[in-house]
Order: structure tokens, then sequence, then C-alpha cells
């Protein structure tokens, strides 16, 4: 039974990518022929209603079909007229949906930090690129070594979100771990977290120095399974167990606005510090949890 359960969620993710993707591929088309900044942003506002409505017709379906057993704590003082930095930690794929179910039309259209292979996903793919979301390359110390330029490339990307993102409101979400947690993940770099992989400073303290004027503040979430391995096939099927999502607001400390990451060591360093502290009381939430559970 949860298989079919499945088979039909895919289904239905798949009929709603489907639908929505008329509109998204006739408005990328125009956003591409159409002259001047101006019209595409305007295009772009266009693409954004439909990737809401897309998100808002596939929460739905699961809220009443997939029915999952989620827990959410948001701060009361959010609006879609603000500007957000969001930043989490990452499990599955599920994480993006239950996001989607805490902060959906609470905050502005979202942009994920995303690897460059996903831009070869069919029609979603290509929403990525056409709502502009940051695409990470994430080259190897190896590959830098051999070609410095390649280091300059995933904060060129971030600097063109955070350059057009300054004209109207926007939603900036980061998996700060750059990958899904797992303990072999985490035993490989000697993670010094129990339940979380070494946070990745440069893209959080890029937007900062860049955008950080116009944040009204960081969201902070941190999402637990009672299920020590999720899967997002396991949520499609039903089966997930409880999850819970904590979201809180943090101040941006005024240092964060006034300082290179890239240029200047003493504020890579205190930068450094501040994400570590930031992931040692995550991981202590974590913890508290997970033994709750």
């Amino acid at each position: 039974m949860s298989t079919a359960k499945g088979v039909i969620s895919l289904l239905l993710l798949t009929l709603t990518t489907l639908f929505w993707g008329v509109p998204l591929i006739l408005l990328t088309l125009l956003k591409v022929i159409i002259p001047g900044r101006h019209q595409k942003q305007w295009v772009l506002k266009g693409l954004c209603s439909v990737a809401l409505n897309w998100i808002g017709a596939n929460l739905w379906w699961m809220r009443r079909w997939i029915k999952p057993h989620v827990s959410i704590t948001i701060p009361e003082s959010l609006s879609p007229h603000q500007w957000w930095l969001v930043i989490s930690n990452h499990r599955s794929w599920t994480d993006i949906f239950i996001l989607f179910m805490a902060l959906h039309r609470r905050i502005p259209m979202p942009r994920f930090f995303l690897k460059h292979q996903l831009i070869w996903i069919p029609i979603v793919g290509l929403a990525f690129w056409a709502l502009e979301f940051p695409f990470m390359r994430r080259f190897s110390r190896e590959q830098i070594a051999k070609n410095p330029k390649l280091a300059t490339i995933d904060r060129e990307s971030t600097e063109r979100v955070c350059r057009q993102a300054r004209n109207s409101p926007i939603a900036i979400f980061n998996f700060v771990e750059g990958t899904r947690f797992t303990v072999e993940k985490r035993e490989k770099q000697q993670s010094p977290f129990q339940h979380l992989l070494r946070p990745k400073a440069g893209g959080v303290s890029q937007v900062l120095s860049l955008l950080g004027d116009k944040l009204d503040g960081i969201l902070d979430v941190t999402i637990s399974y009672e299920n020590p391995t999720p899967t997002f096939w396991g949520f499609l099927c039903g089966k997930e167990a409880g999850i819970t999502l904590n979201a809180r607001q943090l101040a941006i400390p005024q240092w964060m606005n006034e300082a290179n990451y890239h240029e200047e060591q003493q504020h890579k360093e205190r930068f450094h510090a501040w994400i570590n502290s930031l992931w040692q009381e995550k991981d202590a939430l974590l913890a508290k949890q997970t033994n709750h559970d």
C-alpha cells in the first residue's frame, strides 16, 4: 500500500510540474528574447508567481494525501515584503518541502544555493535558471590549485544574485553544510558535531556582506527527523515518522556588513567562530530532540 501511495505521490508531483511548466517555459522564452533589464524584471515577477503557485499546489495535495506529521515553530514577525537569509541543516530532499510548508508565502519567493548539476533536471532545472538561483560548482582544492580562477566562479554567481536582489524582497536559502548529512560523511570529514556536518561559511558570509544592509534578519532553521535515515521516497510513501522544524530570527551583527570575508583573514576567522558557535547550538538542539524522540 505504501509503495502505491508513493507512486501516486510521484505522479501528482509530476502532473503539477508539467502543468505549471507550460507558463514557466513561455515566460522563460519571453525573458530570453526581450531587451532591457527593467522588462526582464517584470517577467521575473511572473516567473516567481508561477513558482509560488507550483509550490502551493504541491503543498495542497501533500497535506491531504501524504498527511505528514510535521511540528513547526516559526517567528510571528515574518513578511513576504522583507529580505531574509535562511540557513538550515540538511538531511533529505524532504527538507525543501518541509521548509515550504513552514515558510510558503510568509517570506518572499525562495532562492536556494544549488549544485550546478541540478540545472539538468527537466523543467525544474529550467525554473532554477530562469528564476536566477545561484548555482554552485564547488571545485576541489586540487582543481583550484591548478586553476585559481575557478575559486571566483561561485563567488561571482552569489554576487550576481545579491545585486539583483536589491531591487525587490528576496529570501535566500542556504543549506550551509553543502550536502545532505549522513554518518559516513560526518566521519569522513571528521566533523566535531554529532548530528551535523561542518558548516561552509563562504556563501553565507558573502550574502551578508553584499546584502546585509537590506536584510531584515537571518532565519536559523533546524530540521529534525524521528527516522535516523529519512528519504524523500519514504516521505512520498507516507512512511516518514515525525518531523520537527524550528526557526528562530537572528539579528545581523554590524561587523558582518563592514568586512570582506575573502580578503580579510581576521574577518574570516571571526565569521567561522560565529557560525561554528551557531552550529554547536543547533547540534545541541538536535541531540535534545533525538533523545526526546
